[in-house]
């Protein structure tokens, strides 16, 4: 009698959950309550049906799981994207500030380059030579600081530029006074550094003062 009574009511259960079950027709209700009184007399096919509704069940809530990851990882892409078109508008912004900073360097008005006329004869001052030290940066646009590197590689220093041999004299006389007393009066000639007896001859008078 129990055994009875547990399939029908698991006959009941199936046909309560069917689809549409609120909609059949007269015909439907008859055609499906004469399959449950069948079912009744066959419990090996009603057990095959409900395991088969469990394995149904248990596929749909398999796959009810993956839908939800992938909506996961759905989210995770689209957060990612977000991310990278947010740092492409940063860098767009700051290819443009470049840009525009460029464009205002370029506008303004710049220095001009101080030049310099190397023809005839130049004195000027060398207070040293020195190696492992360049100190080139400084010579840009400064006529009175200047220095070459040697064939071994020591930097001469050179400071003043003067016409007049005795002017750089006097010069070269205060910069030993004040403890370089290394310096010394160098030649140029059209720009380069040559022998003091090749200007002798272009040397005026001493002053007598």
């Amino acid at each position: 009698m129990r055994t009875k009574i547990s399939l029908s009511a698991l006959i009941i259960c199936m046909l309560l959950t069917l689809p549409s079950m609120a909609q059949m027709s007269k015909d439907e209700y008859k055609e499906w309550k004469n399959k449950a009184k069948d079912l009744k007399k066959n419990p090996e096919e009603l057990k095959a049906l409900v395991e088969e509704n469990e394995s149904l069940k248990s596929k749909t809530s398999s796959l009810n799981s993956q839908v939800e990851n992938l909506k996961g990882q759905l989210s995770n892409k689209n957060a990612q994207i977000a991310e990278a078109q947010q740092a492409a508008k940063e860098a767009e912004a700051a290819a443009n500030a470049a840009r525009k900073k460029l464009m205002e360097m370029e506008q303004k008005p710049q220095k001009k380059a101080i030049t310099l006329d190397d023809s005839g004869v130049w004195f000027k001052v060398q207070v040293g030579a020195f190696k492992n030290i360049d100190m080139s940066e400084y010579f840009k646009n400064n006529p009175n600081f200047s220095g070459e590197t040697t064939e071994d590689g020591a930097q001469r220093i050179t400071l003043g530029r003067f016409r007049d041999y005795w002017e750089a004299d006097r010069f070269k006389k205060v910069l030993r006074d004040m403890g370089v007393k290394e310096a010394w009066i160098v030649p140029y000639k059209e720009g380069t550094r040559v022998p003091l007896k090749e200007v002798l001859e272009s040397l005026g008078p001493k002053p007598t003062n």
